[in-house]
């Protein structure tokens, strides 16, 4: 029997164990944790319980798709619901907008509240499809550093349409044209967010972001985030994948130009075939000794980071939903700020994710589970602790006004998760989120490929990997890989 090895248990990683046992491959996960997940893990707090890392669910096929595979039945392992509120928006100028998931009801609300004609959204939210229908096979499913990706159809029909895609405007220029309201422009320009850029940089190809969450939906597991990672882990493990917690890899052991195998903390194991879960980055620096450093793909613009407070929040906000956006009223400073001078912004956009609100179990009666989050610039040279405590500072202030209530004195706990402890937990490199960020045109081209040039019978996966961060995408390159393998 076939072996192979994959470095890290985060999404990508426990993704890519199914897809090769399914291969008929004898497969070993290890993990320097002593849980899987990566970013996708949980904790419990004070009687609350905390989804760690993603908050959004969409493309759910990509989940129920190795079960599938697997020859299982989805629903034995992994349930969800469908939600109908993407998300509720709030400004400082007292303006909120709660905007429903379905693109006609939300095509209805901004004509409501903003008064943006309803035929605007609706063409908006139908380019959107058209962006992802024909790049989604370009971009997203196969890979483009062999030259069979660009042999097939999807391929030609992809290339065709490059000129309507919107490459050449950043979707900021993009959005300011097809809305006349600059509050709806900047619900729009947040999907940049998604792939940890700036609207103001990032291309308008982007604009098939939206797709997903409004013509497709946004969906919410019914055991919270985290159960997606144990629903594959268990998935794994029936189909006779090791995991090794606890036991992190050191090295990657090869020959000539031929992966041989690892070694760890408590051994050495070799394998025909090796994936890496682990960024890129740490794994040219950390794992592949005596090796060449492809140093113009890794020293690319990372993708921001994140400064999250996990607080145990003694009231029930019913203006609150599953999903909630505090806008910063300048965002193109704000993401100057991320992005070029690197410092703290004094007016962050403020995201809160609640997941008690459609899983009650998941905080004390009558009180709520906050995941507060705003964009970072990567770790860098930033004096954290002074940060944390300012934007800790900004938050407070911004949404004790915002929703008239003095939130310091409703938290009843408390956790911080910042640039660098993502890093040392999640071996991202300065803390990004999505490896590098995707600030120009040619980004999709420029992440690292999903094999070794150099080695053979080497694979990556995972955000810093292509097509790109996020739950999907991740679940992609196992897609990429497997597809790739013998």
């Amino acid at each position: 029997m076939k072996t192979a090895i994959i470095v890290g248990s985060g999404i990508a990683g426990i993704a890519s164990s199914i897809r090769l046992a399914v291969k008929g491959y004898e497969v070993k996960v290890f993990e320097k944790n002593t849980y899987a997940g990566g970013k996708l893990s949980v904790f419990e707090q004070d009687g609350y319980r905390f989804d760690a890392g993603p908050s959004l669910f969409t493309m759910p096929q990509f989940v129920e798709e190795l079960f599938v595979l697997a020859g299982k039945k989805p629903k034995d392992y992994f349930e969800y619901i469908k939600h109908d509120t993407a998300c509720h928006y709030f400004w400082n100028d007292g303006t909120t907008f709660f905007a429903p998931s379905k693109s006609s009801e939300l095509a209805k609300k901004a004509q409501e509240v903003f008064g943006v004609p309803e035929e605007s959204v609706l063409k908006k939210l139908k380019k959107a499809a058209f962006i992802n229908d024909k790049v989604s096979g370009l971009f997203l499913e196969q890979s483009l550093h062999k030259i069979k990706g660009f042999l097939n159809k999807e391929t030609l029909v992809g290339i065709a349409n490059m000129p309507r895609l919107d490459l050449n405007k950043s979707l900021h220029q993009v959005n300011e044209k097809d809305f006349n309201h600059p509050k709806m422009v900047q619900i729009f320009d947040r999907f940049a967010t998604y792939n940890g850029s700036s609207p103001f940089q990032t291309p308008g190809i982007m604009g098939v972001i939206p797709h997903y969450e409004h013509n497709v939906g946004t969906f919410f597991p019914k055991k919270g985030m985290h159960s997606i990672t144990t629903s594959l882990v268990k998935l794994a493990e029936d189909l006779g994948v090791a995991f090794h917690y606890d036991e992190m890899v050191e090295q990657i052991n090869y020959e000539g130009k031929k992966v041989k195998g690892v070694q760890t903390t408590k051994g050495t194991y070799t394998a025909d075939l090796l994936v890496s879960n682990m960024d890129v980055y740490y794994t040219y620096h950390k794992l592949l000794k005596n090796f060449k450093i492809p140093h113009k793909t890794l020293n690319r613009e990372r993708s921001s980071s994140a400064l999250i407070f996990y607080w145990g929040i003694q009231k029930k906000f019913e203006n609150l939903d599953l999903h909630n956006i505090f806008f910063a009223d300048d965002y193109k400073a704000e993401f100057e700020a991320i992005f070029k001078t690197k410092q703290i912004y004094n007016d962050p956009t403020v995201y809160i994710h609640i997941s008690s609100k459609l899983l009650p179990s998941d905080a004390p009666e009558n009180c709520e589970n906050w995941f507060v989050m705003i964009n970072t610039p990567p770790e860098g040279n930033i004096d954290w602790d002074v940060y944390i405590e300012m934007a800790r500072e900004n938050i407070i202030k911004k949404l004790s006004a915002i929703l008239k209530e003095d939130i310091s004195k409703l938290i009843q706990s408390e956790s911080v998760l910042e640039p660098r402890t993502i890093e040392s937990k999640t071996m991202s490199y300065q803390g990004s989120l999505y490896g590098t960020s995707s600030n120009s045109k040619f980004s999709a081209f420029l992440r690292h490929p999903n094999f070794s040039k150099k080695l053979k019978n080497l694979y990556f996966v995972g955000g810093s990997a292509h097509p790109g961060g996020g739950i999907p995408l991740c679940l992609l390159s196992a897609k990429i890989v497997a597809v790739n393998v013998e």
